[in-house]
């Protein structure tokens, strides 16, 4: 994260307000420094308090404004209280950035009724419950840009990944229909789609890092370049788009290799 923790100095989103979920770690945490350092003030939500607030440290010692707020986005209460907190903090909301999420393996017939519903609540309930909340004060301002994770698995499916393909496919159709919904209203909704990313939700095998073109995992802050593109005006004319950010795995990868396994 080093390079991401310079003198802030470029000013791509100078002026806006941004709205992070699961911006204690990985994905969200590299696009909450990245954001900041291109003049965005921060709202770094996550249900880890230590993660969160460690990731508002890093913000401030790099001249930044970021403030941290505690939720579990999968539940009205706590999403429509980060989208308060950051209204009441910063007056305004620009960039909601749905990026919370979890990833559970098993079988349809094995995984239980209740880790289906965690996982469907976190990765995609809490993309609907933050943007219920945050369009209101976009269409207030006269616009706003959404940007949620998804991922190439929305489009693929994957073994021992039922639950974890459908919230993700769910996003990627969620994204379109607000996207056709409110591009009247000047708000922009588009999603990306990473490939395996070195987080702690991606194991480092050989067996995934040999079916991606660029011959490994993907960083964190490759991912976060992509949203910041999305939530700049340089993606004025783009919205409803799943934006794949892979190394080449989707156009390369053929359904066999996954039986190989």
């Amino acid at each position: 994260m080093e390079v991401f923790c310079k003198e802030i100095t470029d000013l791509r989103l100078e002026g806006k307000v941004a709205l992070i979920t699961g911006a204690g770690r990985g994905i969200g945490r590299a696009t909450a420094i990245l954001f900041a350092k291109n003049g965005a003030k921060i709202v770094v939500v996550d249900i880890d308090s230590n993660v969160g607030e460690e990731t508002v440290n890093l913000i401030k010692r790099a001249g930044g404004d970021a403030i941290f707020v505690k939720a579990d986005v999968s539940k009205a209460a706590d999403a429509e209280k980060a989208v308060r907190a950051t209204i009441e903090k910063y007056g305004r909301l620009d960039i909601l950035f749905n990026n919370a999420g979890i990833e559970l393996e098993g079988r349809v017939e094995e995984m239980s009724e209740s880790d289906w519903d965690k996982l469907i609540c976190i990765n995609l309930k809490s993309i609907f419950l933050c943007s219920k909340y945050a369009i209101p004060q976009m269409l207030k301002q006269g616009g706003g840009v959404i940007i949620n994770t998804a991922s190439i698995t929305g489009f693929q499916g994957l073994g021992h990944e039922a639950a974890y393909c459908a919230s993700k496919g769910g996003v990627i159709a969620l994204t379109k229909a607000m996207a056709v919904e409110y591009a009247p209203y000047n708000i922009r909704v588009n999603c990306i789609c990473p490939g395996p990313i070195a987080t702690r939700l991606t194991s480092p095998r050989q067996s995934i890092i040999r079916k991606i073109p660029m011959g490994r995992l993907g960083k964190p802050e490759e991912i976060a370049y992509v949203a910041l593109f999305l939530a700049s005006d340089e993606s004025s004319f783009v919205t409803g788009h799943a934006l794949v950010a892979d190394g080449g795995m989707t156009a390369g990868y053929s359904r066999l290799q996954w039986l190989e396994e």
